[in-house]
C-alpha cells in the first residue's frame, strides 16, 4: 500500500516537473517569436514601400510607421535600411535554395526552379525596384553563393556523382548556380513568357545531360 502511495507521489512530482519545464520552454520561446514577428513586419513594410517609390527615397521612419515598430527596436536588429533589405533577400534565398533538401524531395531536381521562377515572376515590381536602384547585381551575387551551396548538397544527396572529387563537385555546383540565375535573367528580361514548370524541366535536362 505504502509502495503504491510512493509511486503515485513520484508520478505526481514528475508530472509537476514536466509542467514546469513546458512552461519555462514556452517563456523562452516567446521573446524569439516576438522578435521574429517584429522582423517580419519590418521586412514586409520595406518590401511594400520599395514597390511604391524608389528604394533610395524610402526612409527608416517610413518603414517604422508602416510596420508600427519603434526606432529603438529597429536599431536593435538592423544598422540601417540597407541592412534590413539585405536580411530580407538572405531570408528568401535561404528558404528557396534549401527547400528541396529540407523537404527531402526524392527527385532529380537540384534547384526548385518552378517555385523560384513563379515567386519572382509574381514580384516583378520588386525585381524592377532592385534593378532601378542598382541593387539587382548585389542580389544575383548573393544568390550565387546560396544556390551553389544548395546545389552541391543536392548533388551529394543524389549519389549519382559519388565518384567525383569534392573539388570538382563544388565547381560544377557553382557553374550550375550561375546557369540557373542566368536563365532567370533571360526569362524575366524577355517578359516571362514561358511557364516556370517548362523552364524547370529545361534546366534539369541541361543539368543531367551535362553531367553524364
Amino acid at each position: 500500500m505504502s509502495k503504491n502511495k510512493v509511486s503515485r507521489n513520484e508520478r505526481s512530482q514528475l508530472e509537476e516537473h514536466a509542467g514546469q519545464k513546458k512552461q519555462q520552454e514556452k517563456q523562452r520561446r516567446m521573446p524569439d517569436q516576438r522578435i521574429r514577428r517584429t522582423c517580419e513586419r519590418l521586412g514586409s513594410a520595406l518590401v511594400a514601400l520599395i514597390q511604391e517609390k524608389p528604394v533610395d527615397e524610402v526612409t527608416v521612419q517610413e518603414v517604422l510607421d508602416r510596420a508600427s515598430v519603434g526606432r529603438s527596436t529597429f536599431y536593435l536588429h538592423y544598422s540601417d535600411k540597407d541592412d534590413l533589405l539585405l536580411s530580407q533577400l538572405e531570408k528568401f534565398l535561404e528558404t528557396m535554395s534549401t527547400a528541396l533538401s529540407i523537404r527531402k524531395e526524392e527527385s532529380h531536381r537540384v534547384v526548385p526552379v518552378a517555385e523560384l521562377f513563379a515567386h519572382i515572376g509574381d514580384q516583378k515590381k520588386l525585381y524592377r525596384a532592385l534593378a532601378d536602384s542598382g541593387r539587382l547585381n548585389d542580389f544575383f551575387d548573393l544568390a550565387q553563393g546560396y544556390f551553389a551551396r544548395a546545389i552541391e548538397q543536392r548533388l551529394t544527396e543524389s549519389k549519382r556523382l559519388s565518384k567525383l572529387p569534392q573539388r570538382e563537385l563544388s565547381a560544377r555546383a557553382s557553374a550550375l548556380a550561375g546557369s540557373v540565375l542566368s536563365l532567370l535573367r533571360w526569362w524575366l528580361d524577355r517578359g516571362a513568357k514561358e511557364s516556370p514548370h517548362a523552364l524547370d524541366e529545361l534546366f534539369h535536362r541541361m543539368v543531367w545531360n551535362g553531367l553524364q
